[in-house]
């Protein structure tokens, strides 16, 4: 039968790919790589070691041998999640399609984002309030942080609650970012006809999901009405 020939601990190198935002002992702390006949299989966890009951000399079945490869290509794809969570702040869907394109296995994926998520790793409600508070607060409009945090997965609901809640307590006025963003573009179009100004800055805005009744009145403003 198959024979485990080593378990050696590889938490520091577990423990630098957690980066910057670090993560619990329950989540990459205690990893152990397992060799089968002098063949590394993969990386486990303290409590699947435990629970397949791995140790030096045991002789383990066809079974056993892939369970722990089970278990090791699960630990990989949550690493590998930790790592990204790490570079990056991302939504949990956003999150679970990065790691299906970067070649993890679905439902894999999942589990390490349901994982994540329990974990207080993942909130997708803190992850709107914070993204919809750097590009509210930087001149986007309403409409086009639903379309972003669309685009990342967040849900319809929690997008609109936390767009709300950084509109009330940050004072974000629309019709002044609208303004604001308007006046400094104006600066690239100066030396162009009015018309063109006129129709240039309107779908620079336009595009920019802004009111239509705001983006008329900002180019009345700023170019007059020709």
């Amino acid at each position: 039968m198959p024979t485990i020939t080593a378990v050696t601990s590889t938490t520091r190198r577990a423990q630098r790919t957690a980066g910057a935002r670090g993560a619990t002992s329950e989540g990459l702390g205690g990893r152990y790589s397992v060799a089968i006949d002098g063949a590394t299989l993969g990386d486990l966890s303290l409590d699947a070691i435990e629970r397949l009951n791995i140790h030096v000399g045991a002789e383990v079945s066809d079974r056993v041998v892939a369970e722990i490869a089970r278990e090791a290509q699960a630990l990989h794809t949550y690493d590998r999640a930790v790592s990204l969570l790490a570079a990056h702040a991302r939504a949990s869907q956003e999150l679970e399609r990065l790691l299906v394109k970067k070649g993890e296995p679905p439902a894999l994926a999942k589990a390490a984002v349901a994982r994540l998520t329990e974990q207080g790793f993942l909130d997708d409600a803190s992850f709107a309030r914070q993204f919809a508070r750097t590009k509210l607060t930087g001149g986007l409009s309403r409409r086009r942080m639903q379309a972003e945090l669309a685009r990342r997965g967040v849900a319809r609901v929690v997008a609109d609650a936390a767009i709300d809640e950084v509109v009330v307590d940050d004072g974000v006025d629309e019709a002044q970012a609208c303004d604001r963003i308007a006046t400094r573009k104006m600066r690239s179009l100066r030396d162009l006809p009015s018309e063109v100004q006129r129709r240039r800055l309107y779908a620079f805005l336009a595009r920019r999901g802004y009111e239509l009744d705001d983006v008329r009145s900002v180019v009345d403003r700023l170019v007059g009405r020709g």
